[in-house]
């Protein structure tokens, strides 16, 4: 089966480049489940690139003729997961997304969309081509009740979207199995006494994190606070606040600060900013920059190393729920929000207010005690990570139609 997969793909973005491949490990689990050889073709800017990657064929996002051969030669369109239909960072994505799915219909392909989150579209012109491409494909899940909420208010009839979580949350580390963190968990819950685990998360991943981090914390002293920031406002007041908590809590706990960088050059120039801000920490060794890392499961066995995570970037915070990590959320985006109600949880600030003494007594509290954190978003975690992978289980079964 061979299913041609369009989405940010190319850009080493981290967080996208997680949803491929999250997207291709439920792809190959659930083929496998049905006696089926899924054979992905990746439409991405960096095709060599991908390929090595991820072990793939890829084609250029760009060259229609490349696309419309993958297409033909295909069994079927998967468009997403991630942000790709919004308007808030240009007008070009929208169109560009809609007209590949519209190019597999022209072929007589289905289409399929894979755990999208959708919006802001702030312009009413895009409202009528998205519910129609919605209306037309084979199948439609999104990433929140945010995203089918707005796909009603444009047409989009309610019974024929699913609400299923990032695919992200699935992603497991080399070596463990996909789902089996989720499953785990449940059997613990069965067990007498509740299980061992107290996050609730399966011994391949709570167990992990928590290992991860305590060495760490032997090997280096501090606990490691992970922070992922990104650039958003143009006077850069937001990365300002950012650095002032996280100087507020340096202030109250000896902590290592280490800065995640999820896109390459952007992400990084950012940290470095907020560094530089943080002068007395940095001069005390407290804070350090991570490698950019092109394998999404590196990242993630780095945030998987944190005692806590206070992100920006929306798949930081991913990472730190698939790892059992607890997590602080800047939002700078509603998906920010979305997301962190998904697990019971609020923002500890936005990039227009962010209290410095707000943010440390939160921060403290949770590295006084990581396990009441845990304890708390127990059956959240575990409900998004079994159910992330409903939509590969279902393009799989239809495709197959």
């Amino acid at each position: 089966m061979r299913l041609v997969l369009s989405g940010y793909y190319g850009f080493r973005n981290s967080g996208d480049e997680a949803v491929l491949k999250s997207i291709l490990t439920a792809l190959e689990a659930a083929g496998r489940e049905r006696g089926v050889t899924v054979e992905p073709v990746v439409l991405s800017a960096d095709p060599a690139w991908t390929s090595r990657q991820y072990g793939v064929e890829a084609v250029p996002r760009m060259k229609l003729g490349s696309v419309w051969s993958a297409l033909r030669g295909s069994d079927g369109l998967i468009s997403g997961g991630g942000s790709l239909l919004q308007d808030a960072t240009g007008l070009g994505s929208i169109p560009y997304y809609l007209g590949i799915m519209e190019m597999a219909r022209w072929c007589g392909k289905p289409t399929f969309v894979y755990a999208q989150g959708i919006g802001p579209v702030r312009r009413g012109v895009f409202h009528r081509p998205i519910a129609r491409a919605f209306r037309k494909a084979a199948y439609v899940s999104v990433r929140d009740e945010e995203s089918a909420a707005l796909l009603r208010r444009f047409g989009v009839p309610e019974a024929r979207v699913d609400v299923v979580p990032d695919p992200v949350m699935g992603l497991p580390l080399p070596g463990e199995a996909l789902g089996a963190a989720g499953a785990a968990g449940m059997a613990a819950d069965k067990a007498p006494g509740g299980g061992a685990d107290p996050a609730g998360l399966g011994a391949g991943i709570g167990a992990d994190a928590r290992a991860a981090g305590a060495a760490a914390e032997e090997a280096d002293g501090p606990p490691v606070v992970g922070v992922s920031v990104r650039f958003w406002r143009g006077d850069r007041a937001d990365l300002d606040r950012a650095a002032a908590a996280l100087g507020a809590l340096a202030g109250r706990r000896s902590v290592r600060l280490r800065f995640l960088p999820f896109h390459h050059g952007p992400d990084e120039d950012a940290s470095r900013y907020v560094m530089e801000r943080l002068s007395a920490a940095a001069a005390a060794g407290m804070c350090e920059l991570a490698p950019a890392h092109d394998e999404p499961q590196a990242m993630l066995r780095e945030v998987g190393r944190c005692r806590l995570l206070f992100g920006m970037r929306l798949h930081s915070l991913i990472y730190a729920a698939n790892r059992g990590v607890p997590l602080l959320g800047l939002s700078y985006d509603p998906k920010i929000d979305h997301f962190l109600a998904q697990l019971g949880q609020k923002p500890v600030g936005t990039t227009e207010a962010l209290d410095p003494e707000i943010f440390a007594d939160r921060a403290a509290a949770v590295l006084d005690d990581p396990e009441a954190w845990q304890v708390s978003v127990r059956p959240a975690i575990r409900r998004l990570k079994l159910e992330s992978v409903k939509p590969a289980q279902q393009i799989v079964a239809l495709a197959r139609i």
